[in-house]
């Protein structure tokens, strides 16, 4: 059996510290009214004794869980497959541990998961949520805002209703959809094709809106539609190959669609760049740098857009403090994009 080794308390914290317990409870809870010297030998008793606070106390007087939902709107298998997710966790996980907050991972396998999603959420468990990977149709914004919690979303929201008001984190996306396509016209390339994510997202739609801003005369046989997935692309390259085999360029929404739509341009006996020219979309390492041959694609710094959504719930919760308002004030944040030159165009 293990012997259970008594915590360290308020009442010995405040002994060893020689102030009251009072004292010691707004000092470890981030209270004011404390003078310096009395806040400093709190800390000290509070290191000396490896006093750690008790965090559903801590909650009650703070109001705060130290604690985030991260919500992906995406089964676990493509979670997991995806390396776009590994990176924009990483980036939430950093800013997390910066402000000393815990991250609650929460994946929708189904429909039937949303109501669990929005019970957790509406009970009290964390301090605010990240969400990402919408789909338009996904009821999820709907009852995540009628769960009254703190949110930020991961890419633009695809609702009009006017009425629920979002702050976000995105990339210019339509704005690298037209430098990588102009990118390709510069190459002498007539014939341009483009590969589409799954249209149900909003990345996809203003990737696609951003190949017609340049492309206005392209008809549908040189649109095909994919769905971000290394299977998609070769499905997609396969119906541009057989509708347009004049095709000499593609734009593909995204670096996993790419290398599927590379597979299928060697199977066909297309050499690239020479014959087609293939660019990318997300600038993923190292899969754009280890591609057949190494991807040009248009970077967009998934980590950071991960970090800057951490940052701005943690910035929200804090301006809130002690306010009655669950909801940050709306705004979106756009990063610009750059396009990364390699072998492929």
């Amino acid at each position: 059996m293990t012997e259970t080794v008594s915590r360290p308390t308020l009442e010995a914290v405040a002994a060893r510290a020689g102030v009251s317990r009072a004292t010691v409870s707004r000092v470890v809870n981030g209270g004011d009214g404390v003078r310096e010297p009395l806040v400093e030998r709190v800390r000290r008793a509070v290191e000396e004794l490896g006093y750690v606070p008790n965090q559903a106390a801590r909650s009650l007087v703070t109001r705060r869980h130290d604690a985030v939902a991260v919500v992906i709107a995406e089964p676990e298998t493509r979670v997991f497959a995806d390396p776009f997710f590994a990176l924009q966790l990483r980036g939430i996980s950093k800013e997390l541990t910066a402000n000393d907050s815990q991250l609650v991972l929460l994946l929708t396998e189904g429909r039937d998961d949303h109501a669990r999603v929005a019970r957790y959420l509406a009970g009290g468990h964390v301090d605010g949520a990240l969400v990402f990977s919408l789909h338009l149709d996904d009821p999820l914004p709907g009852l995540i805002h009628g769960a009254g919690v703190p949110t930020v979303f991961g890419g633009r929201p695809g609702w009009g209703d006017g009425v629920r008001e979002a702050v976000y984190v995105d990339c210019d996306n339509r704005g690298g959809a037209r430098q990588a396509v102009r990118h390709l016209i510069g190459l002498g390339r007539t014939r341009i094709a483009h590969i589409t994510g799954a249209l149900d997202q909003t990345s996809a739609v203003d990737r696609l809106d951003g190949f017609r801003d340049v492309m206005a005369d392209a008809g549908p046989a040189l649109v095909a539609q994919g769905d971000f997935t290394p299977a998609g692309g070769e499905r997609a390259m396969r119906e541009l190959l057989e509708r347009s085999p004049d095709l000499d360029a593609v734009f593909v929404a995204n670096d996993l669609s790419a290398l599927g739509a590379l597979r299928v341009l060697r199977e066909h006996g297309r050499r690239v760049p020479d014959d087609v020219a293939v660019i990318g979309f997300d600038d993923m390492l190292p899969i754009a740098e280890q591609a057949d041959p190494p991807l040009t694609t248009v970077r967009q710094d998934i980590e950071e857009m991960g970090r800057l959504m951490a940052r701005l719930l943690i910035r929200g919760l804090e301006g809130r403090a002690g306010a009655e308002d669950t909801v940050p004030e709306a705004s979106g944040v756009v990063l610009p994009t750059t396009l990364v030159r390699r072998a492929s165009a």
